[in-house]
């Protein structure tokens, strides 16, 4: 059981970078959702029903130290970068895949536009904070001590 530890640890690590993706998305959807909402004043039932997804999607990655630490610590590191260079948080944002399209991956063309004009996703959720404070949640669930724990580290 012992020497299987660290397959096990890659493979948490693996999952968490896996699901940094969906979570990146997901976050500047809602962000992107609650934003359409507040200026239409109205409500913004897709803004909690991706934060819903979000949620779901922690919660898993919480119950095993490595996966909340691949996915929290690239998560904290891009909220860090916006809250000190927002400059080149948004032009690492710019980077990524469907940036260029100026949507999201499962936007539509002839639908409402996701982003402003040279808004790249991730910008909402950065500038808020979202990704900030995802990141150092998974964190932190990582650092509770093992009796704590799940018994999907065990």
């Amino acid at each position: 059981m012992k020497r299987d530890r660290p397959a096990r640890h890659l493979l948490g690590a693996t999952a968490g970078v896996a699901a940094l993706v969906p979570v990146y998305y997901l976050t500047e959807a809602a962000a992107r959702a609650l934003r359409s909402g507040n200026a239409a004043f109205g409500p913004a039932p897709a803004g909690l029903g991706y934060l819903a997804a979000v949620a779901v999607i922690v919660t898993l990655l919480t119950a095993w130290p490595a996966a909340a630490l691949g996915c929290g610590v690239p998560l904290a590191a891009a909220g860090l970068l916006f809250a000190l260079n927002l400059d080149a948080a948004i032009a690492m944002a710019g980077t990524l895949p469907w940036a260029r399209a100026g949507g999201l991956p499962w936007s539509w063309p002839d639908g409402p536009p996701w982003a402003e004009m040279g808004e790249p996703p991730g910008t909402l959720a950065g500038m808020s904070g979202l990704y900030a404070l995802i990141g150092a949640l998974l964190v932190l669930s990582a650092l509770i001590p093992g009796r704590l724990r799940s018994i999907l580290d065990r």
